[in-house]
């Protein structure tokens, strides 16, 4: 099947998954979202393990070029990831990501995101870039 034939299912698996849930995408380029720090999440030091965090900010980086692009019906692929951990994400906390568009062109978007607790102190900082291609619905 052609990147350009697939169904859209929205929210997706694997925001659904993670239990995310967007509440502001107002502004093009820029989304928040929100998820709880789950026990289901955790590593064996009883913190979220990265690649949860980086799935959380994956997701919303990708919408946020999504939104981006605004009137271009487009597919937003991640090329590269860059994660950097600040601070422990504690189970039982509320965690929120705002992304946003640094830059961008007809083909891709550089994105910059932050993970912050239910304090909103920084627990991680992503950037990445994402590959648009166009979609027909």
């Amino acid at each position: 099947m052609a990147p350009t034939d697939r169904r859209i299912q929205v929210p997706p698996p694997c925001d659904l998954t993670l239990g995310m849930v967007c509440i502001d995408k107002s502004e093009p380029g820029r989304t928040v979202w929100r998820m709880s720090a789950d026990e289901r999440f955790s590593n064996p030091a009883g913190i979220v393990q990265g690649g949860f965090l980086s799935a959380f900010a994956d997701s919303a980086m990708g919408a946020s070029a999504v939104t981006w692009a605004r009137d271009r019906k487009v597919f937003s692929a991640n090329a590269e990831l860059k994660i950097s951990f600040l601070r422990p994400a504690v189970i039982g906390t509320t965690l929120t990501c705002t992304a946003w568009v640094v830059s961008g062109g007809k083909k891709a978007a550089f994105l910059e995101a932050d993970v912050v607790d239910d304090e909103d102190r920084l627990v991680a900082r992503a950037t990445s870039t994402y590959l648009l291609s166009p979609r027909d619905a």
